[in-house]
């Protein structure tokens, strides 16, 4: 017995292939189509590794144990990544629509999930942008000798240097107190930073002349049993390809019809699962290495400075008693 859900006109929605071709060669001098493919799959890569193969995937692996979070990651990479991976390159390639036509297409009832998938992939864009326009930030910064993040900056008399960034670092200093001007309590909102501000616009800028120009232009076992693990390896997977939000399922639209979807999906697959462990290498040796220079800096503060001496209380009932 099976369950069959009503969905009239699903036949006319679908194209055959004798439709797809036919479609294909009236939209050849309207739509737009990928110059090659690398690009198509440069563009995809570029839309898979982000933020979430550099900084959540080292973090995921950190929280579960080390190496041991690489078995159910690359598991899940193979059984749920990749499968889902070439449904939306599939089904972007054979219906030649974004998002929102693609669930539409498939039934009416469904067209809120590509609505969904376009809002989540607005908001992803909110903070990316913002990271965006700190790196702009940072990089106009870094033509100057010596680096502002460098030294710490002297005082308002000139006398010594400021006492909060001796007693952080110069480059949480930098980021805090010149880049983000934050406020000394939450209950103070504090002002607009225009330099920041300027290089969001820029960012935005960047964005929208992209969206104009269209496609042209983008180790323990018992660690293992826990459920957590293996549902955080499957939330990182869906991360890092950016499955569900509809971007995907764009990129793929534009390919030709009989482009081989699978061998795509494998090469993005490997891509993907790569960069993260490659970055999660790069990310724990900065890390550590920063976490050496403070351990060293905290050794040296204790070893020149005067401890106080607490008497403990076996020695405290010889001494002589004041009223």
């Amino acid at each position: 017995m099976r369950l069959v859900l009503p969905n009239p006109g699903l036949d006319l929605r679908i194209p055959d292939h004798e439709d797809l071709e036919r479609i294909e060669k009236a939209e050849a001098g309207e739509r737009p189509k990928w110059d090659n493919k690398a690009q198509y799959i440069l563009t995809c890569v570029g839309f898979c590794i982000g933020l979430g193969n550099v900084w959540r995937f080292p973090y995921l692996c950190q929280s579960h144990g080390g190496g041991a979070f690489l078995i159910p990651y690359l598991i899940l990479l193979v059984l749920e990544g990749m499968p889902l991976l070439l449904l939306e390159f599939a089904i972007g390639q054979r219906l030649r629509k974004g998002s929102v036509g693609v669930w539409r297409a498939i039934s009416p009832y469904l067209t809120g999930i590509g609505i969904a998938s376009m809002l989540v992939s607005f908001l992803i864009g909110l903070y990316y942008t913002t990271l965006v326009a700190w790196i702009m930030w940072y990089l106009f910064n870094s033509f100057q000798e010596p680096l502002p993040w460098a030294h710490c900056p002297l005082n308002d008399n000139g006398t010594g240097f400021v006492p909060e960034c001796q007693q952080s670092s110069t480059v949480d200093y930098f980021f805090y107190r010149v880049t983000l001007n934050s406020s000394h309590s939450i209950d103070e909102s504090g002002g607009i930073q225009w330099p920041i501000v300027l290089c969001l616009l820029a960012a935005w800028t960047v964005v929208a002349i992209c969206c104009i120009r269209g496609i042209a232009t983008s180790g323990k076992v018992d660690e293992l049993i826990k459920p957590t693990t293996w549902l955080d390896a499957g939330a990182q997977v869906f991360y890092a390809f950016g499955l569900a939000w509809g971007g995907l399922i764009s990129f793929s639209s534009y390919n030709p019809v009989h482009n081989n979807c699978m061998h795509d999906a494998v090469i993005l697959s490997v891509v993907t699962g790569l960069t993260s462990i490659y970055a999660a290498t790069v990310t724990y040796s900065i890390i550590g290495f920063r976490a050496t220079g403070k351990y060293d800096n905290c050794n040296n503060t204790l070893n020149n400075s005067t401890l106080l001496v607490i008497p403990s209380p076996d020695h405290l009932k010889d001494l002589p008693y004041v009223e």
